[in-house]
């Protein structure tokens, strides 16, 4: 290695020293990702409920999950009683699982769920759906019980608490304890803001057990949990009697999954980024050592571009086979993947808050976006489609780049 290389390895090495302190020092951002793990000390994690379980039920084991329900009920004690409690922002339960959880509250064990959304065969075998009102401006938002002993009291909740709540239930097996109360404007309409109130927190009982579901899991965080509103999870748990408890580590949103033996180096931003500029730079090194000491490398025409018209072959093969339908629906996909790729949206929200969303991150109107993702839905529910609408779907995709 002669001088020179020597002097821009060191200058490197000095360089990648220098950005592993100062990610090391500069403080750290806060985090407002939803998490709910138990180890997560971020203001949306769970490090302070599940360290405060042990005081809430004192007579009864804390059992932490870390995998999935199936896996949990086919080895479980069946002849000890016990809760299942579940909080994260989306829970899907699938078939398996929806049955095994079944079959365990069926035998007089009570299972308390604290989600914003709750989809799956689960939801709809107890006919639990829920709505929110999305709106972009944070707002303050009170939930009350209908216990009697807690009547009047009212706990407020403004940071990352979205008005979610129940849109259908059980009539005949379910209780309702407790409502969300919020004001609403509709952007749309020019009326007064409305004041509502929806259920929020219900029982639903089946079989010898129940099912405690609540729309407000960011009430069980550690941020409200140290700010004061620690009584409304207190309030919730207290309908769970005092037995064995199964805290669910595995359907979280800040679950960490690698796999790799590097983890902890993975894990930590500091020595993460060291290990990447190190590998650039040996990379780096290896590619300009190598270009000073090989022989001339002969100019090599590329291959011509035929990309047009091999969509302009593949477009007139769709044309000819009348085939409408796979053409509306690779226009629909590569639609949706432009709105992922150009303004970051999340596709499998629903279509009201998807229409929001849009039309907030795009500048159109929310008319524009609202009638363009009502026809897109319109096409999605159809099983065949002709000729007009391929043609309509195009016009509306392009005025709405345009």
């Amino acid at each position: 290695m002669d001088k020179r290389s020597k002097v821009i390895l060191g200058i490197f090495c000095m360089v990648v020293v220098i950005i592993v302190i100062t990610e090391i020092v500069r403080p750290k951002p806060i985090n407002w990702q939803p998490s709910y793990t138990a180890s997560d000390k971020i203001p949306f994690g769970g490090y302070v409920l599940y360290n405060e379980l042990n005081r809430l039920f004192n007579n009864g084991e804390i059992k932490t999950v870390q995998e999935s329900v199936y896996d949990v009920m086919v080895r479980r004690d069946t002849t000890e009683r016990s809760n299942y409690l579940f909080i994260n922002d989306f829970i899907y339960f699938d078939q398996q699982e929806s049955h095994q959880l079944l079959n365990y509250v069926d035998k007089g064990n009570d299972v308390f769920i604290a989600t914003n959304q709750l989809n799956g065969v689960l939801a709809d075998s107890l006919n639990i759906y829920t709505a929110t009102d999305y709106t972009i401006k944070e707002d303050t938002i009170a939930f009350d019980f209908t216990n009697a002993l807690l009547k009047g009291k009212k706990f407020e909740y403004a940071k990352g608490i979205y008005k979610w709540r129940f849109t259908s239930v059980d009539t005949a097996n379910t209780m309702i304890l407790g409502h969300i109360t919020y004001t609403w404007k509709d952007p749309l309409a020019e009326k007064p803001d409305e004041r509502r109130r929806f259920p929020n927190f219900i029982k639903t009982s089946f079989g010898k057990g129940n099912f405690y579901v609540s729309t407000v899991p960011e009430a069980f965080s550690n941020y409200y949990m140290l700010r004061g509103n620690q009584d409304y999870a207190v309030n919730a748990f207290s309908y769970l009697g005092d037995h064995t408890l199964y805290w669910d580590d595995y359907k979280k949103s800040g679950r960490v999954i690698i796999d790799s033996p590097m983890r902890f180096v993975l894990n930590q931003a500091a020595l993460k980024w060291a290990y990447y500029l190190t590998m650039i730079g040996i990379l780096l090194f290896v590619i300009f050592r190598a270009k000073r000491e090989q022989r001339i490398i002969p100019v090599v025409e590329p291959l011509k571009n035929s990309s047009v018209e091999f969509a302009q072959t593949v477009g007139a093969l769709y044309h000819q086979n009348k085939d409408f339908t796979d053409l509306i629906n690779k226009k629909i996909n590569y639609f949706f993947e432009y709105l992922r790729s150009h303004y970051y949206l999340d596709t499998n929200h629903q279509i009201e808050k998807l229409v929001h969303e849009l039309a907030a991150k795009s500048g159109k109107s929310l008319e524009e976006a609202k009638n363009l993702m009502e026809y897109i839905q319109y096409l999605k529910n159809k099983t065949t489609h002709s000729e007009v609408e391929s043609i309509e779907l195009n016009k509306k995709i392009s005025a709405f780049k345009n």
